[in-house]
């Protein structure tokens, strides 16, 4: 059969496989589009000659619906998966907040500029690196107890600096929380 043949079998036909991959698809617009993709596939489809053309017409229409319902449930939980992890407009902070943590942020910046040395390591060890006491101590040449010590004098001139600025109680509490005071 030739190309033009199987052109004139889909042509015939088009009624009924719209109908079948609506059913499939449960949308007319998306059957619509399966059948005009197949249409432009009919060049390709027919290597080789075809005993039955409108049954074999009617599998590809059945295993393209198929295919794009597949491809519209991929599709479908890739979208949801991304909105799932995207920030809500409530947990953005706005301007204002934004601008307040700016301004906290250099206070605690300028105070542990203004720390001894080995207290400001210590302190950036532990907090910003992550690391454990056990292991700055034995940087620092000092005991665990020490690098305690040199953390709870840094979190008292934080707490200090931000509570000379103006810092919210909820921060001072939450710093006051963590040097165990």
């Amino acid at each position: 059969m030739t190309d033009a043949g199987l052109r004139a079998i889909f042509l015939e036909q088009r009624p009924m496989l719209l109908r079948l991959v609506t059913a499939r698809l449960g949308n007319r617009d998306d059957a619509e589009d399966v059948l005009q993709d197949m249409f432009f596939k009919i060049d390709s489809l027919a290597t080789q000659p075809i005993a039955q053309p409108a049954a074999f017409l009617y599998r590809v229409a059945s295993n393209l619906a198929t295919d794009r319902r597949i491809a519209e449930g991929r599709r479908g939980a890739r979208d949801s998966a991304w909105l799932d992890v995207q920030s809500t407009a409530d947990e953005l902070p706005d301007a204002e907040r934004a601008a307040i943590a700016r301004s906290e942020l250099r206070v605690v910046e300028g105070a542990i500029d203004d720390m001894p040395e080995r207290m400001a390591t210590a302190l950036r060890l532990f907090r910003v690196e992550g690391r454990a006491q056990r292991d700055i101590a034995a940087d620092l040449g000092i005991t665990v107890s020490g690098v305690e010590k040199l953390l709870r004098r840094a979190y008292k001139q934080i707490h200090d600096r931000l509570s000379e600025n103006g810092a919210g109680p909820a921060k001072l509490n939450r710093l006051s929380d963590e040097r165990g005071t």
